[in-house]
């Protein structure tokens, strides 16, 4: 049997720290600041964003809510809701990132809950599941969507949710949920405006 995949530190994952800087352009562009809310990852995705120099520009704060209390705590999501569909859920997902938006009072945020293993698993939650949710302002939901990520207002947000299986090692999922939460909140933010021609010198006719 072939052992299980493993991820690289993501502070040596090329496309994350790309991700993170094509996302730093957009909320700059727009004057957002974003919050993370995780479970799973622990912090990673907060850590993978601070990385970029100048990140406190666009950039607000993390919480890392990783027992079923701390959300409701830090985050403010029901413990009746955790305790009817289980803190690896969609609404449970749903929930942090609109708790980070208001607790952080930032226009953007992203949450993130699952299952990374080795144990904790179950039949229709295995080890790899992992529940995404992004806010953003009713403004950036423009542009073309997966199925997936159809926007569903509430309260002058966008919540946008989704449920990803990952295979590999424990570092192998949390390292595919920082990509896919950062791919995905990218996809969902505004294009740049465009970049006015260079003036060449020609004169006008």
């Amino acid at each position: 049997m072939s052992a299980p995949a493993t991820a690289a530190p993501l502070s040596h994952d090329a496309e994350v720290a790309t991700l993170v800087e094509a996302l730093a352009q957009r909320l700059l562009a727009q004057g957002w600041m974003l919050a993370t809310a995780e479970s799973c990852t622990g912090g990673l995705i907060a850590a993978a964003c601070t990385e970029l120099a100048g990140s406190s520009h666009w950039f607000e704060r993390g919480f890392v809510t990783y027992s079923n209390a701390a959300k409701a705590q830090m985050l403010g999501v029901d413990a009746a809701l955790i305790a009817a569909h289980g803190a690896v859920s969609e609404p449970v997902a749903r929930a942090m990132a609109q708790g980070a938006v208001q607790h952080a009072s930032v226009a953007v945020s992203l949450a993130v809950t699952g299952v990374a293993g080795p144990g904790g698993g179950s039949a229709d939650k295995p080890v790899g599941t992992v529940w995404f949710s992004w806010a953003v302002p009713d403004a950036a939901a423009t542009g073309a969507r997966t199925d997936a990520l159809a926007p569903q207002p509430v309260q002058g947000l966008q919540l946008h949710s989704e449920v990803q299986h990952f295979a590999g090692d424990r570092a192998a999922v949390r390292q595919a949920t920082v990509r896919h939460s950062l791919r995905c909140l990218l996809a969902l933010m505004p294009p740049l405006p465009p970049v006015p021609p260079l003036l060449t010198g020609a004169k006008a006719p």
